[in-house]
């Protein structure tokens, strides 16, 4: 094999790899959440953030079960400080798996729903961990500000085993 056949040979085995896409296993939910109970405020602990979420401070993300079977969400956050403006948006979820209710689409522009999965929750409900299927987002959130050090690095390294990038997730700031 001449070396110039050799050389196209390993060039388009590596384009061929690039475009595989790595297959993993689909991300674990939690078995059932009640809504009724996981309904209400949550401070968001740390994240992958989106481009929103960069600078947010004072995080807090709040849940309403509506009538209609919807999920009204407020999310508000200050931008850039702890005195900086005040921001919030508003998307709907939507329970796409009823049978464990741990399945949302999240809608924040209309008509696309994002991924929403809640991939942990502890018996108490007082700490949950949202996640997405492509595991390019997550959300570590509680019912108070802060969590126990102890618990914080047990989620994060259960998102390492999900396949989540750890290296990404950012604190949130949370000074109330």
């Amino acid at each position: 094999m001449t070396q110039k056949r050799r050389h196209w040979l390993l060039v388009i085995s590596g384009l061929l790899a690039g475009c595989t896409a790595v297959q993993r296993p689909p991300i674990q939910t939690v078995p059932h959440v009640d809504l009724q109970r996981f309904m209400g405020d949550w401070y968001v602990i740390a994240n992958i953030p989106t481009f929103v979420e960069t600078d947010a401070y004072n995080a807090v993300e709040s849940y309403r079960l509506d009538a209609d079977g919807t999920i009204a969400t407020t999310f508000t956050f200050r931008q850039g400080s702890f005195d900086g403006e005040l921001k919030s948006h508003r998307p709907r979820g939507f329970v796409l798996d009823t049978q464990s209710n741990a399945v949302w689409g999240m809608q924040c522009l209309w008509p696309f729903k994002g991924d929403f999965r809640i991939v942990y929750l502890n018996s108490d409900y007082t700490q949950t961990v949202i996640g997405r299927e492509k595991r390019d987002y997550v959300w570590i959130m509680a019912r108070q500000p802060a969590i126990p050090e102890s618990d914080y690095r047990r989620i994060v390294e259960s998102l390492g085993r999900e396949g989540y990038d750890i290296a990404q997730i950012r604190r949130v700031p949370q000074r109330w």
